[in-house]
């Protein structure tokens, strides 16, 4: 069953750093809307991979709230501005999609949780 895509381009990989897989369940969602955005499956330095129900639009700008765990934070949040870079559905679950970010703002704090989060949960 062909899959449909819906990928900005399929040109040589841009991405700076390597990214890892995400092996702990994590929610993120709208922080201006509160609605679930989808759940991290894959952290890297300049970005991360989300798997939601559904596509969302590319070059788009989200304001994002990151739910957190206490042995990385002592805040039940982050706060992250991260831009859809990509959008493409599963091959197995065609009713689930992987949408690509690139952070495009954090402050200070909520930087030094994610590199955090990154160590320590990044397969």
């Amino acid at each position: 069953m062909a899959t449909k895509q819906t990928e900005k381009s399929k040109g040589p990989e841009r991405r700076r750093g390597p990214r890892k897989t995400f092996t702990f369940y994590m929610r993120v969602t709208n922080d201006q809307t509160e609605q679930t955005l989808g759940h991290l499956v894959e952290v890297g330095p300049e970005g991360f991979r989300l798997e939601t129900s559904a596509p969302l639009p590319l070059q788009t700008v989200y304001q994002m709230r990151m739910e957190l765990t206490p042995d990385i934070s002592d805040s039940l949040f982050m706060f992250i501005s991260a831009r859809s870079k990509w959008c493409k559905t599963d091959t197995i679950m065609p009713n689930l999609y992987h949408v690509g970010f690139q952070i495009v703002s954090m402050d200070p704090h909520d930087h030094e949780i994610y590199k955090r989060l990154l160590e320590k949960y990044g397969a």
